[in-house]
């Protein structure tokens, strides 16, 4: 599998991942070959590119959730950059909240994890995809975590439009990879003149500004390193938005930005615990798959091998075979993990990392009953 851009398409090419339109419908399967007519309508959907499959590469497994999950995020990534210009360009908001309440409908009343795929992202629509992915993980945290109704509407509203002020952004500005103490400051006064249009334009603006302002305000103590922040003067809300925020920029794909894995954005904020409140990184970790059964990983020693059978206890310590001898290595038996533990995970090209379990199940590691309790959220106590 290999990401092509836009202009190199040629007619003939296979397609890795299915193409949505912008009200979900599905144009283009997997495993279909580029017709002139499909590289007409990328181009007309400003893709930046598609990822395609070697001559004689199978089609890599997704399960209809993944199908579902993809197609959710074209669809609502299109209705918030709708829904965001007309906010800039009259103030007012018309189905913010609706999208939110869709957010909710699909996301914070499920029973079970998800696998949480990114999609490639540009600078133009990065705000876009940024914000419809921190509202989703908002949704999952705060159903965790047991966040009553209102505040889980609020919360995810404010997600939505928390970045809102990073649509004026001026090039100079945007076009940087590092900026510099006045580039900050810049930037931070685009985003404070946006919260007092989030004020205004929804019925419950007061309370989303608020989440957004001490989320804000949380983001950039991390950023200067303040570390006698006190969270618990934030309030629950604004804590969920800056970790759903901070880890959707760590593993978030960019053409020209090499994705943090889930593994290394989980143990960075843990270690940032003066600026990512632990209970709700760990929800988060609840909600989410990061080393379930097909898993593939990288220890510390070097060697590779693949998770097949998730530690629910403690994630990060899961039963393991290693591909070069067969080896079942158990991570929870503090007589290996002392000296081996899982560096990182592998990735394809298109920041995926999922083993086929159906071969697993064959091959006698795991049970097909297994294959799904590790997709069930655990309660954090």
């Amino acid at each position: 599998m290999k990401f092509v851009k836009t202009r190199e398409i040629k007619t003939g090419m296979r397609l890795a991942r299915p193409i949505y339109n912008k009200n979900g419908v599905l144009l283009y399967e997997r495993n279909s070959k580029v017709t002139e007519q499909a590289i007409s309508s990328i181009e007309n959907f400003g893709l930046l590119g598609i990822y395609i499959l070697e001559p004689a590469e199978p089609v890599p497994p997704m399960s209809q959730e993944d199908l579902e999950f993809e197609r959710f995020q074209t669809m609502m990534s299109f209705s918030l950059e709708e829904e965001l210009k007309r906010i800039k360009q009259t103030g007012r908001a018309a189905k913010i909240q609706t999208i939110a309440s869709m957010i909710i409908k699909n996301y914070a009343n499920l029973n079970k994890k998800i696998t949480f795929h990114q999609n490639l992202r540009s600078r133009e629509n990065y705000t876009y995809r940024h914000s419809l992915n921190v509202a989703i993980l908002c949704a999952l945290i705060t159903r965790v975590m047991n966040i009553k109704v209102e505040e889980q509407l609020t919360t995810i509203t404010a997600a939505l439009i928390h970045d809102m002020g990073k649509l004026d952004v001026v090039d100079d500005i945007a076009d940087c990879d590092e900026l510099d103490d006045a580039g900050y400051r810049r930037l931070n006064m685009f985003e404070k003149d946006a919260f007092s249009v989030i004020h205004q334009a929804l019925p419950n603006g007061a309370d989303v500004r608020r989440i957004c302002e001490q989320s804000h305000t949380i983001l950039e103590a991390y950023r200067v390193g303040d570390i006698n922040t006190d969270l618990s003067k934030f309030s629950i809300g604004a804590k969920i938005l800056a970790v759903a925020g901070k880890y959707d920029s760590l593993t978030a794909m960019q053409l020209d930005k090499e994705p943090e894995s889930e593994i290394k954005a989980f143990h960075y904020m843990l270690a940032e615990d003066h600026f990512f409140d632990p209970s709700v990184v760990n929800a988060l970790l609840a909600a989410i798959n990061v080393l379930f059964p097909g898993v593939c990983v990288v220890l510390n020693n070097g060697e590779k091998g693949v998770v097949i059978r998730e530690n629910r206890a403690d994630i990060f310590r899961p039963l393991i075979l290693c591909f070069d001898n067969n080896q079942v290595l158990d991570l929870s038996d503090d007589n290996v993990s002392n000296n081996i533990w899982i560096n990182d995970v592998m990735k394809t090209l298109d920041n995926r990392y999922i083993f086929d379990t159906d071969t697993l199940i064959e091959c006698g590691y795991l049970k097909p009953e297994e294959a799904y309790e590790s997709a069930d959220i655990f309660e954090i106590l």
